[in-house]
């Protein structure tokens, strides 16, 4: 995901290491950024990935985790996750799941607008009167398209990236990354277990691999090595879920987003 970290490194890195380089060109560093695609291409742990890296405090926080039938209380549970942020900055505050947290408004119904309240107060926090000094709000998503517009103009989410499904360098890596902890016979071909799991998630790479082994143990729980034909069972049990049609979804909201960047 060569692409993925070079826009991670130019959002996060950049403006903590070379801070001067943007008070010279006279631009403010990103407040945000939003990383989208399709399940299992490992969003939170590049999250948490950027936080080790540039060794910044993580605070995580899952989108219906705020949310608070009594009036006032979600609203105030942001303020102090914000509070937090600020006082252990430099900080990175990742929400997964963010379009249950900031869909569109106007969507609720009966007497309850608490989302609508909770994303309100969601974009006071990012760009009211108290800047966000040394705190990076980073989200994750399934489905970028349910998440408000507000939330994602310039100045508020920044920075918005897809995380696409591996490709075949990144499927090789995770398998050589995967099978080194694993005792696997010298009959197992990498090259051609990369090539049949072309549309294969990161997750569910990581799950044929374990699904192999458990394969093994099941033909003889005394087995020192996991053999080719415990590769094929495995593949032929866990398929890949990201549909074509899903696919080209992010695709294409891939390219609105680039269209509306140069509007």
């Amino acid at each position: 995901m060569a692409e993925v970290k070079k826009k991670l490194k130019q959002a996060v890195e950049w403006p903590l290491k070379h801070p001067e380089a943007f008070s010279r060109m006279g631009i403010r560093p990103p407040c945000g950024l939003l990383m989208y695609g399709p399940p299992g291409c490992s969003k939170t742990m590049i999250a948490k990935a950027i936080a080790t890296e540039s060794e910044l405090n993580f605070i995580a926080i899952k989108g219906p985790e705020l949310f608070n039938k009594w009036v006032g209380e979600s609203e105030r549970a942001v303020r102090e996750l914000f509070r937090k942020a600020r006082s252990v900055a430099p900080s990175i505050i990742f929400f997964d799941e963010i379009d249950a947290l900031a869909a569109e408004r106007g969507g609720s119904s009966g007497g309850s607008n608490v989302g609508d309240r909770v994303l309100a107060q969601l974009l006071t926090e990012l760009d009211g009167i108290e800047q966000l000094q040394g705190v990076l709000m980073v989200a994750a998503t399934n489905r970028p398209d349910m998440i408000d517009k507000a939330l994602l103009r310039p100045g508020r989410l920044d920075s918005i990236i897809y995380v696409p499904l591996p490709n075949e360098v990144t499927r090789r890596e995770i398998f050589h990354i995967r099978l080194k902890k694993m005792p696997i016979s010298e009959g197992v071909d990498i090259e051609l277990l990369v090539e049949r799991t072309n549309g294969y998630s990161g997750a569910e790479i990581v799950a044929v691999c374990h699904e192999a082994a458990m394969k093994a143990l099941e033909e003889d729980i005394t087995t020192q090595s996991v053999k080719w034909e415990h590769f094929l069972s495995a593949l032929r049990t866990v398929q890949p879920r990201s549909s074509p049609e899903m696919i080209r979804f992010y695709e294409e909201y891939y390219l609105e987003k680039d269209v509306r960047t140069f509007q």
